[in-house]
């Protein structure tokens, strides 16, 4: 079982997660990313799919044609969790 972050580790977290948005009714954080083509954008999704296979933590997500929307919390956790955190950084990697 994974643990659901605590107020505290949920603040500290969003406080590093500066690109993330936190949606408060799905206790998740989010992510828009733009790129220059529908090849960017499904490559990146590919390197993506990579991370969150290894780490057994998949994200909600959609592409249309340059974009990706991300969205991550953990089910089992009832919210987001420290899973989601390390994922987000891991995708941050990816791109910054």
């Amino acid at each position: 079982m994974v643990d659901q972050l605590t107020e505290d580790e949920r603040a500290g977290a969003l406080d590093e997660l500066d690109e993330w948005d936190y949606d408060e009714a799905r206790d998740a954080i989010t992510r828009s990313f733009t790129f220059e083509d529908f090849t960017e954008a499904f490559a990146f999704m590919t390197r993506v799919a990579l991370i969150a296979e290894k780490s057994d933590h998949h994200p909600e997500w959609s592409n249309v044609w340059n974009r990706v929307d991300i969205l991550l919390t953990t089910h089992d956790a009832g919210g987001l969790s420290a899973r989601d955190v390390a994922m987000a950084e891991a995708i941050d990697a990816l791109v910054d």
